[in-house]
């Protein structure tokens, strides 16, 4: 079983991120802002790429949460690039940082790695792991658009919200919430719009994505230094 996930981000009513500099642009209204805030509290973890990182240094935690009612937070990082003082890393909500069997890199003894797939993260195989071992059950994806493009082509988005805030970024080159090489128009994932709600200077659209078929994998893993007391880990899966 992998945790239930929600891809949810935020874009310009034509479709941008961030500008073509790739700066981070405020998107979203305070109304937005506010339900994300409650989102967090709601889900189990919170995953962005190590991208998002390095350009932004979030804290990735719910405002006013103490480190027991936190989300998870997880980092895919393929190369270990996460630096060390990193906001994601500063021990107020458990972090977990998940990277590929050749990395070798560790963040502390107060940080769980995760190293699955060769070359590159094994995202189906992981995710079956923060379920069985950490009792990750719900998860939101926040970023950025090559995490989101990754978690679409394995078929692993159960729902999708995105809120398309009031204002114009434009540019060729900027970037869209769906990122990567895409994909063939055969090999498009259909949506279906569930609802719509006006936040603001802007309107939230969630959709639920309809699969021809369902992707059944038997992960092959290695997890270190999970430390989160209320899951228990058996010991052949600790190295």
């Amino acid at each position: 079983m992998k945790p239930f996930v929600l891809v949810n981000c935020a874009m310009s009513a034509d479709g941008k991120i961030a500008g073509a500099e790739r700066r981070q642009v405020r998107i979203s209204s305070e109304e937005d802002i506010a339900r994300v805030r409650r989102l967090r509290r709601r889900y189990d973890a919170i995953l962005v790429g190590v991208g998002t990182v390095l350009a932004d240094d979030p804290h990735l935690t719910a405002k006013g949460a103490d480190g027991d009612s936190n989300p998870i937070r997880i980092v895919l990082d393929t190369d270990g690039r996460t630096p060390g003082g990193a906001r994601v890393l500063d021990g107020l909500a458990p972090t977990v940082v998940v990277t590929c069997e050749e990395c070798t890199r560790t963040w502390g003894p107060d940080v769980t790695v995760v190293r699955c797939g060769k070359g590159s993260i094994d995202l189906p195989a992981a995710l079956h792991l923060l379920a069985r071992e950490c009792g990750i059950e719900s998860l939101v994806v926040e970023g950025g658009g090559e995490v989101i493009a990754s978690f679409f082509r394995e078929r692993l988005v159960d729902r999708y919200s995105v809120f398309v805030g009031g204002l114009i970024i434009g540019g060729r080159g900027a970037p869209t919430p769906v990122g990567g090489d895409g994909w063939t128009a055969e090999m498009r994932i259909k949506l279906h719009l569930d609802s719509t709600e006006v936040l603001g200077d802007g309107v939230l659209l969630t959709f639920s994505p309809s699969y021809e078929r369902a992707r059944a994998r038997t992960p092959k893993i290695r997890l270190t230094g999970w430390r989160r007391s209320s899951v228990r880990v058996p010991g052949g899966a600790v190295s």
